[in-house]
């Protein structure tokens, strides 16, 4: 909305139309419907405040009436429709559009059309129709529904089996309510399918027929469209579903398209199996869409538009808006959403009509235009847009007031100096915002330069006007006026301006006044100042009369002007100087308007004489009158029949024959120059009443529209009236009609009856009147025709089945009436169907009939319906027949089965009609009758479920069930068994035990819950434990651990130090966790300090005493009792040496240190230490003690160096106890008679000086003393010297001890004096001698004696001797020089090891002459370089590392730091923290259960080894495919497998990490058939790997086979294939070799030794592998820088750099040849071999063979790499050496034999095999090491498993020949195999052996007889046999005696010199000894004399024995 108006408006133009406000409380409901059987009360969508008044419409604009008991309107506005029979339906109430209205002050508002329908309680049925569909493909069930009943009625669900369909898995529901079958399978045709429908009003729910479908096989057909899509509609952010599902073999793709594109990328756009599906959706979506189906033998399309509307939004600007009359409105009507709407105008609900103040404009008609609205425009508008059915609307509402401009705000009167600028404002309000123009002495101000003018509108609609005048002059004073104008009318305001200056008058214009009106005359003086401005007229000075007033600013107004009096000339005189004035006249003209004498207008009758004068009584001529009828002018004539006589001041109107066209309002109009008047009186021509249409006599029909016609005429109008006279027979009294909403008076005078009822019949008078003439009547007798009705019938009724039932309907109405009956849709034949008979009795207007049915049954349970029929109209009753019964048995299923309870379920599929009353269960023991049952009674019917308690766990129940109605009880349920499950356990673990281990871990032991309360089996328990001290949160931890066996024992690590600990203990099987143990409470053993003391201070109280003090530390931190407190201190020397470190013990917070070295540094250190022993220090406090006296000199020394004097030398005190600040020598003289020494005084850098002026030949004593600021101290010893001319050698310099730090230079100094003067000599002592010291470029002997030592090393140390000589004698010094190296390397062993932590100890090595200062650990993770540094105190000898990976092996090494810096680095050890990688236990189920679609994985199979799992990978395939599928998934939980192929084998691949490594399980399985049925077996059953220790494990389990039955035939099957890297032994059928487990290269292994006949051609290639590391030039062929337990040698094409880092001892080990120099006690070599025989030939293989030779240094290093864990878990280490070494679980009919097992100690070089020493052995009892070997045999099936045939590259073990002696150190177990008790009878070889022989962990205990170990076989008939593939790391097949020649070729890395090497080794034909060597008991055999010896021996021929190393 905007005003018309010259300036521009702001929002701020629209004021707040006040309190009063209607509004709209639900504007959106626009349909309803509801059910007739319950009606409905519709509240008025609008209201307003204050309280409107609420009416309600139809929507043809017709007032609601109130029909009793069908509808009512209550006073707060609500509309109530009543229920209703059918009959009673009436269109015109109950399906009709209506509105609501809300009226108040602000207007008038009307809610959008809403359409209220009634639906009728209507019988129906839903069908579903029988489908086919092939195998494979998708089925589409419909729910066929009614149309008529379509729109109320959904599918809510579907049922298979009369059990409700769980959309997932193959089945899907779509949002249409159709149901999709995917992959339809055979057994899908087995079922029914039913729809169960709902309807929205009635609640009825309905269930189809059973419909089935038909599995065909697939055939190749093209598709076949079984469910699409049409174009629709859907609106905006809903969701739409487009179905598109066909058929057809092969299967068809499906491809969509929307505007003959493919769909765009939208996040929105799912396809599913159903079809498309587009969320959210947009206008954007709009469009055509297609989908196509295609398979290879043709294509379908379905196609359809889709519109996406968006709701329709209105918004009417300005919402309220309070305005004046006369203003231009604009009304903006703003949609949004969909397009093609229509708009529609309406106020105060009233539809708008444009006329000449109202336009509709716009392209929709959404601007609405008022011009000059006046006040009758005043209301509320409303815009309504309307698109199918859909209608948005808004209001505004208006008010329209007197808006006439006021002056609210002005400017006063000023004076202003000429060029003193000012400004004046004129505000103004009105209706439109007025605008406002200025004058200044009546003259327009032009904005110019002098002039800047100004307007804005504020927003409270307030208009402000600015004038600024910048530089005024004298023109610019005067009077200024603002005038405010708008359409309603003006306003002014003036004031006077004076600008200084001289005065004048501007010239003023003559003016002309209007007579009776007030005019201003003002006078237009200028300058300022005045004296006074004065008017006279005619002389005289005015004013002279009331009506003249004279201002003080010089204005005359003149009131009331008179012509004769007021017109004239005018004078105005101002005085300017007391005797000055100047003046200036102005002439008024007054001009008189006209005056019209009043007159009045008779009324008159039709045909009557009409003559109407109007007489100007005064005013100016000329004078011109006309004549207007209702405001339009009057044009005299014949056809207005009216003529009109005008004179000078007078005209008249003049009718001949008034008519009642001339009725009207007639106006006389006189104008002249002066003004225009009128007046206006009305004419009103009557006539009497007469009727137009009289009434008659009619009838009128009960319950419809009925019209009584009278219609009449009249002026005025006639008003009629009408009463009614109740009666047929004479009316005796009439009354008035009542008008009701349902009686209502039309405009035309007829009576309206909207709902005619029986009452309304009788006599009815027409009276109108009008007060012409006398009043005119008619009557008419209105008779009511009842139409046929039922009055009466049952709704609903009861039946007994089997008995006879009467159904009764009362019908009235116009006779005669006709009674139909109907059954459902069919109309009942009585005499056709003998079922049936129909009965009609008469009572008075009544008509009853009875419908009989003989019997009832179940069938009769339908809609019955009596129609009754006469000439007005029909009735019907519908009558809801149920035939009750006692109810079908409900259908039980068991929903949960639980230990002690079960769940159950049941669906009442027929209730017999009757509700039900209750259900009994019943449950037996299943060995028990029914007779000994239990049972559950009265169980509510609202219940479908009950649970069953109190029941034993695992035991079989028989399950039956009963449902009740009124009638009877049902048949029993059908039985049902189940097993109840395990229950949680009952009672606790008993006899729990906490014993502390250390400061942070306690062992927990505890035995097994009693076995009655366990019940089932305890998988584990669970270990709560919580800390009890001050602080804690009482919760409880929980650690979880598998049960072991009836004793468990736990220990709870990384707990607080000294801390009590409450621990109780659960038990869990598979039900859950049983009642825990008390809580027992144990404290962990104490721990030294964490923290050290606080706030640790050091005072120095004397030069030989200091106090230490100290506080407590925190409480937290002392992890014990506190025991006391430990001083440690040490002092500090200036050498920078430390002095001896002591300690103080005390209890206190203060220690006192006395005996301190005075004036000397010390480092001081507090500890606090427990029971544990010393916590962490303080850190190092500085401290020095205070200067005293020093000591005397080390020494003095005084020679003559002249006849009178001598020099005297000496050291500084060895206690200075100060800073030295001079030395003070004495000198005196023997018998001299002087009381006092000579006193000289040397500064403290000087340590010699020269006494002069002494007495030749005379003797002096010496002495000298040092001075600190203390004072002077003890002087030294007293030397006596005599001056002399001629003088021996002597030295002045001291000898003593000099140390020095290494690489420094040295200065030894040897001053000497003597007459002759010196020679000096330096020589240095050796072991027996003296060598004297040679100069050369590091020694250097200066002019005045001092040794130069540039660079000084160790080897530098020593005494060295200076000899001074001359001719009178010599003297010497010796000085011991000692020089300072480095630290030796540390020995660095490890101590403990957790699974987050290594614990280090070590021993220091020499300190290099100088005290350690501390000690640098590195250490870091074994497979990277990455170090990290740790510094650590001197005083420690151990040190924990923390938080460490688990499982992880660390890299650690140790470096010792003095004064010079920092040592060799100890040797590189390595450690490994506790834990391993995750393996999967061979007692759980991998797979829990396969279907044909589905498989479930068991992912709780998996063990953590300690760590935490990490990540669980799967991948899978079908058995010959490439592509793997892979998932991730969570260790803790069940994994499903699905949408795989029936009937199919995968194979499976698992793998589970954590921070140690990663563990690997594999499987195979196959899916079963659609109807459950097996898949046919596979060659390769399972494929499941092991570590050793599970191996060793699962193949002692084996029943051993027999070994002596020959060979007949040759064997066909499988080929043995060895997956080099991983290990494996893979069984493959012979269709080819496949690529198994990760990227590894497979060796096949063809070998024909399985049949009898041996190909004598047979090469045998070979390697050797070497342990522990290979370096040098050549490089290793296998990378074993990773050999430990727990690892594999990792495959190395070729290694060409000489410094490989992950070679860990590169320095301790040298590599070698075959064929050079080396010693045969020192080579170390691990050798496994095979070999290979193809069906056309040799095939041969490549070959290198190195051995490694251990250098002396390498035990050591290997001894410090040993981890640390005891011995007793040695058989655990073998599986964790060799974890990643998984092997086949068999070669499906083969089975395995451990032969033997070595867990070996050793790490001695006799580990070499082929070596002649008879004392080597596979287990040493020396040294411990990592190694340890596993051997087996493996038999494959028999020859008469096999089909006979030649076989192709068939895997063929070798016999195994054993020697006697070698049994003797197989373990107990495997000496009671038959084969070795049958050896034993002849001849046992074996000496007592001590009983722990049997136990694998005892070998690593060296528990065995010296006479126990391995003796080794004759070298002669060994022959070494080597594998030729560079990845084999961990397993060998060992070869006997060999009698083939050999042959060996060289690897691509490999050197030629070594193949010759090797080849010329391994060739010989003689079976010679060999180096490279193999298993010592394993071996080999090609001929058939050895086949026969086996034989004779009782092993079997086709047994082949591997070794595991």
């Amino acid at each position: 909305l905007s005003l018309s108006s010259n300036l521009p408006l702001l929002d701020s133009e629209f004021e707040d139309v006040g309190s009063t406000r209607l509004y709209f409380v639900n504007a959106s409901l626009q349909r309803l419907t509801y059910s007739s059987s319950v009606g409905v009360s519709l509240p008025c969508p609008a209201g307003g405040t204050p309280t409107a008044i609420l009416r309600w419409y139809l929507a043809t604009g017709d007032d609601i009436y109130d029909v009793p008991h069908i509808r009512h309107v209550h006073a707060n506005g609500t509309l109530q429709l009543y229920p209703f029979s059918p009959s009673a339906f009436n269109s015109y109430i109950h399906d009709n559009d209506y509105f609501c209205t809300a009226e108040n002050q602000a207007g008038k508002i009307r809610s959008p059309n809403i359409r209220v329908k009634a639906v009728f309680r209507e019988p129906y049925t839903v069908r579903v129709a029988d489908q086919r569909s092939m195998r494979g493909n998708v089925a589409v069930f419909k729910c066929l529904i009614p149309t008529a009943v379509q729109e109320y009625v959904s599918v809510v669900s579907w049922e298979r089996d009369t059990v409700s369909i769980v959309p997932g898995n193959r089945f899907f529901l779509t949002s249409f309510g159709a149901l999709y079958i995917s992959d339809v399978q055979k057994e899908d045709a087995l079922s029914t399918y039913r729809c169960i429908t709902k309807h929205k009003y009635s609640g009825e729910t309905r269930q189809s027929n059973g419909a089935r479908l038909s599995v065909m096989d697939p055939t190749e057909s093209s598709p076949s469209i079984l469910d699409s899509f049409q174009a629709g509609e859907v609106r905006a952010g809903q969701s739409v579903e487009l179905p598109c599902m066909a058929a057809g073999y092969p299967s068809p793709t499906v491809r969509w398209l929307k505007d003959g594109r493919p769909l765009p990328s939208d996040a929105r756009w799912t396809r599913r199996l159903t079809g498309l599906t587009i969320s959210d959706l947009r206008q954007e979506d709009s469009g055509s869409y297609a989908c196509e189906v295609t398979n290879s033998f043709g294509s379908k399309e379905v196609s359809g538009a889709l519109y996406v509307i968006d709701p329709l939004r209105v918004t009417l600007s300005p919402k309220s808006l309070k305005t004046g009359i006369s203003s231009t409105l604009f009304f903006t009507c703003a949609v949004e959403g969909s397009p093609l709407y229509t708009v529609a105008w309406y106020r105060n609900t009233d539809p708008i009509v444009p006329d000449q103040h109202i336009s509709i404009q716009g392209s929709h008609n959404d601007t609405l235009q008022i011009t000059a609205a006046q006040k009758s425009h005043s209301g509320a508008y409303q815009c309504f847009a309307s698109r199918k059915g859909h209608t948005a609307q808004d209001f505004s509402i208006i008010l329209l007031e007197d808006g006439t401009p006021r002056i609210v705000s002005s400017f006063s009167e000023r004076v202003v100096a000429p060029g003193e600028p000012f400004s004046l404002m004129c505000a103004s309000k009105g209706a439109p915002p007025p605008s406002i123009t200025w004058t200044l002495d009546d003259e327009p101000v032009v904005r110019d330069s002098a002039y800047k003018t100004s307007q804005y509108t504020l927003s409270d609609g307030l208009t402000v006007s600015h004038v600024n005048v910048s530089s005024p002059a004298i023109r610019d004073g005067g009077v200024y006026r603002c005038a405010a104008r708008n359409s309603a009318g003006s306003a002014e305001y003036q004031a006077r301006i004076n600008v200084r200056g001289s005065p004048r008058i501007r010239e003023m214009r003559d003016i002309t006044a209007v007579a009776g009106r007030n005019t201003f005359i003002t006078c237009r003086v200028i300058g300022y100042p005045y004296y006074s401005i004065k008017w006279f007229k005619d002389g005289m000075l005015l004013p002279d009369n009331h009506r003249q007033v004279v201002y003080e600013n010089g204005t005359l107004r003149l009131s009331d002007v008179q012509k004769g009096m007021d017109e004239g000339t005018y004078l105005c005189s101002v005085l300017i100087q007391p005797q000055t004035s100047i003046d200036q006249t102005v002439h008024v003209t007054v001009k008189v308007p006209p005056l019209i004498q009043p007159f009045d207008i008779p009324s008159t009758s039709v045909g009557k004489l009409m003559y109407i004068a109007c007489v100007v009584s005064s005013g100016d001529m000329p004078i011109r009158i006309t004549w207007h009828k209702d405001g339009q002018l009057i044009v005299p004539g014949s056809a207005s029949g009216v003529g009109i006589e005008t004179k000078e001041f007078m005209s008249s109107l003049q009718i001949s024959k008034v008519t009642l066209k001339h009725n009207g309002n007639y106006t006389c109009i006189a104008s002249n120059a002066a003004a225009t008047v009128s007046w206006e009186r009305q004419l009103i021509v009557t006539v009497p009443p007469r009727f137009v249409v009289q009434p008659n006599n009619q009838d009128g029909i009960y319950g419809k529209a009925g019209v009584l016609n009278c219609s009449v005429e009249g002026y005025p109008p006639p008003k009629v009236m009408w009463k009614h006279a109740k009666g047929i027979g004479n009316p005796q009294q009439y009354h008035p009609v009542p008008l009701t909403g349902r009686i209502q008076i039309m405009f035309n005078g007829s009576l309206l009856i909207r709902h005619v009822l029986e009452d309304d019949r009788g006599y009815y008078l027409c009276q109108a009147s009008n007060g012409v003439g006398s009043d005119i009547s008619k009557s008419m007798v209105l008779t009511v025709k009842i139409p046929a009705m039922i009055t009466s019938h049952p709704n609903t009724t009861m039946a007994i089945k089997g008995q006879m039932k009467e159904l009764n309907c009362t019908a009235r109405g116009e006779q005669p009436i006709i009674i139909r009956w109907e059954r459902g849709d069919t109309v009942i034949d009585a005499e056709r169907n003998p079922r049936y008979s129909i009965t009609i009795n008469k009572k008075g207007d009544e008509v009853i009939s009875t419908l009989k049915l003989k019997p009832a049954e179940r069938g009769d349970s339908v809609f019955f319906s009596c129609h009754a029929i006469n000439s007005y109209g029909e009735g019907r009753g519908l009558i809801q027949l149920t035939v009750q019964e006692p109810p079908d048995p409900p259908e039980l299923e068991v929903r949960e089965v639980k230990d002690r309870s079960m769940n159950l379920r049941w669906i009442q599929r027929f209730d017999g009609n009757s509700i039900i009353t209750s259900y009994d269960i019943e449950y037996k023991n299943k060995s028990d009758t029914w007779d000994h049952k239990y049972t559950t009674r009265n169980i509510s019917p609202t219940n479908n479920q009950a649970n069953i308690v109190e029941l034993h766990p695992a035991c079989v129940y028989s399950i039956r069930m009963y449902s009740f109605n009124k009638i009877g009880r049902s048949q029993p349920s059908k039985e049902l068994t189940i097993s109840t499950e395990e229950a949680q356990p009952d009672g606790p673990p008993m006899e729990v035990i906490l014993q502390p281990m250390t400061s942070q871990s306690i062992r927990v032991t505890w035995r097994a819950p009693r076995k009655e309360l366990q019940n089932g089996v305890i998988r584990g328990y669970q270990i709560g434990y919580r800390e009890n001290g001050p602080g804690s949160n009482g919760q409880y931890s929980i650690v979880e651990m598998k049960a072991t066996g009836d004793s468990e024992v736990y220990t709870l690590d990384n707990l607080k130090k000294f801390a009590q600990y409450g621990v109780v203990v659960q038990a869990f099987n598979r039900a859950g966790t049983g009642p825990s143990s008390t809580e027992i409470n144990a404290t962990t053993l104490e721990d030294v300090p964490s923290q050290p003391p606080q706030n640790v201070r050091a005072i120095s109280v004397t030069s030989d005493e200091a106090v230490i003090t100290w506080a407590e530390p925190p409480r937290l931190t002392l992890h014990g009792v506190l025991k006391g407190y430990r001083v440690v201190f040490w002092s500090l020397f200036p050498d920078g040496e430390w002095g001896e470190m002591q300690n103080i013990t005390t209890t206190r917070e203060q220690v006192e240190l006395r005996g301190l070295e005075k004036f000397t540094n010390y480092s001081v250190q507090v500890l606090a230490y427990t029971q544990a022993g010393d916590g962490v220090r303080s850190n190092v406090l500085y401290i020095q003690t205070r200067e005293d006296l020093p000591g005397p000199p080390a020494g003095i020394k005084a020679v003559p160096s002249s006849p009178n004097s001598v020099v005297v030398s000496w050291l500084p005190p060895h206690k200075p106890n100060g800073v030295i600040r001079k030395y003070t020598i004495y000198c005196s003289s023997p018998g001299s008679g002087q009381p006092a020494p000579s006193e000289y005084e040397a500064n403290p850098e000087m340590l010699f000086y020269r006494i002069t002026h002494l007495t030749r030949g005379k003797q002096y004593l010496i002495w000298a003393s040092a001075v600190t600021t203390a004072g002077r101290g003890n002087i030294s010893e007293k030397v006596t010297v005599e001056p002399a001319g001629k003088a021996p050698a002597k030295i002045l310099s001291f000898g003593g001890t000099v140390t020095t730090p290494w690489v420094k230079e040295v200065r030894l100094p040897c001053s000497s004096v003597g007459e002759p003067t010196p020679t000096i000599k330096w020589t240095k002592d050796s072991e027996d001698s003296t060598i004297p010291v040679t100069v050369d470029g590091q020694r250097q002997i200066l002019s005045n004696g001092t040794l130069v030592l540039r660079s000084v090393k160790a080897e530098d140390s020593g005494y060295y001797t200076c000899t001074a000589t001359n001719t009178l004698g010599f003297d010497t010094i010796i000085v011991n020089l000692l020089v300072q190296v480095p630290p030796d390397q540390p020995r660095l062993t490890v101590s403990t090891t957790s699974t987050s932590s290594i614990t280090l100890a070590w021993i220091p090595g020499d300190n290099g002459g100088s005290s350690i200062r501390g000690f640098v650990l590195q250490y870091s993770v074994d497979n990277t370089e990455e170090w990290r540094d740790v510094f650590i105190s001197s005083s420690e000898r151990s040190f924990r590392l923390d938080n460490l990976r688990c499982g992880t092996w660390y890299k650690v090494k140790l470096a010792a730091k003095n004064s010079v810096g920092s040592g060799r680095i100890s040797e590189i050890i390595e450690a490994k923290t506790h834990g391993r990688e995750p393996v999967f236990n061979k007692e759980q189920p991998l797979l829990t259960h396969i279907n044909s679609t589905h498989a479930g994985l068991n992912l709780q199979g998996w063990t953590s080894g300690g760590c935490p799992i990490t990540a669980l990978l799967l991948d899978f395939r079908p058995k010959g495919t490439w592509a793997w599928q892979s998932l991730k998934a969570n260790a803790t939980a069940q994994l499903f497998l699905s949408e795989l192929r029936e009937a199919t084998w995968y194979e499976l691949k698992m793998k589970a990490c954590n921070s140690a490594g990663c563990g690997n399980q594999s499987s195979q399985f196959a899916t079963t058939d659609y109807d459950g049925s097996e898949s046919l077996p596979q060659t390769l059953l399972f494929r499941t790997t092991y570590n050793a220790k599970s191996l060793a494990e699962m193949l002692i389990s084996k029943n051993n086979r027999s070994m002596d039955t020959p060979v007949k035939g040759p064997p066909q099957g499988p080929r043995l294939h060895i997956d080099i890297p991983r290990v494996q032994l893979l069984i493959e059928d012979k269709e080819g070799i496949k690529q198994i487990g990760e990227d590894k290269a497979v060796a096949p292994v063809t070998d024909t030794e399985f049949s009898q006949s041996v190909n004598p051609q047979s090469f045998c290639t070979g390697v050797s592998l070497h342990h522990p590391a290979l370096i040098q030039n050549t490089g290793p062929l296998i990378d074993m820088s990773d050999i430990r337990p727990g690892t594999n040698p990792v495959s190395r094409k070729c290694v060409k750099s000489a410094h490989s880092s992950r070679n860990r001892y590169s320095s301790q080990w040298t590599l070698s040849r075959p064929g050079q120099s080396q010693s045969t006690a020192s080579a170390r070599t691990l050798t496994s071999d095979w070999r290979t025989m193809g069906s056309h030939g040799i095939t041969a293989t490549e070959s290198d063979s190195y051995s490694a030779s251990l250098s002396q240094d390498t035990d050591k290093g290997r001894n410090s790499m040993v981890s640390t864990e005891s011995a007793s878990s040695t058989y655990e280490e073998l599986a964790r050496a060799y974890e990643h070494a998984k092997l086949e679980e068999h070669l499906q009919h083969a089975k395995f034999t451990i032969t033997e097992c070595f867990i070996s100690d050793s790490s001695s070089d006799q580990m070499t095999t082929g070596t002649n020493d008879p004392a080597d052995s596979m287990t040493s009892l020396s040294t411990p090491s990592e190694t340890g070997l596993c051997r087996f045999t493996a038999s494959p099936p028999k020859p008469q498993d096999y089909d006979r045939g030649r076989p192709t590259n068939v895997a063929v073990p070798i016999p195994h020949r054993a020697n006697k002696s070698e049994f003797c150190n197989l373990p107990l177990y495997m000496k009671t195999d038959p084969f070795f008790r049958k050896q034993a009878e002849l001849h046992d070889p074996c000496p007592a052996v001590p009983p722990r022989e049997a136990s694998i962990r005892s070998l690593a205990q060296r528990a065995y007889h010296t006479q126990g170990r391995h003796m080794t076989l004759d070298p002669s008939k060994q022959q070494a046999l080597t594998l030729g593939h560079s990845g084999l790391g961990s397993l060998g097949v060992s070869s006997g005696t060999a009698t083939l020649p050999q042959r060996t070729l060289t690897m691509p890395c490999s050197n030629p010199a070594a193949t010759a090497s090797t080849s010329s080794t391994s060739s010989n034909p003689t079976g010679s000894s060999t180096k490279m060597g193999g298993s010592r008991d394993s071996l080999l055999e090609n001929s058939s004399s050895a086949l026969g010896r086996l034989q004779k021996q009782g092993v079997g021929a086709y047994s082949k024995s591997y070794t595991l190393v």
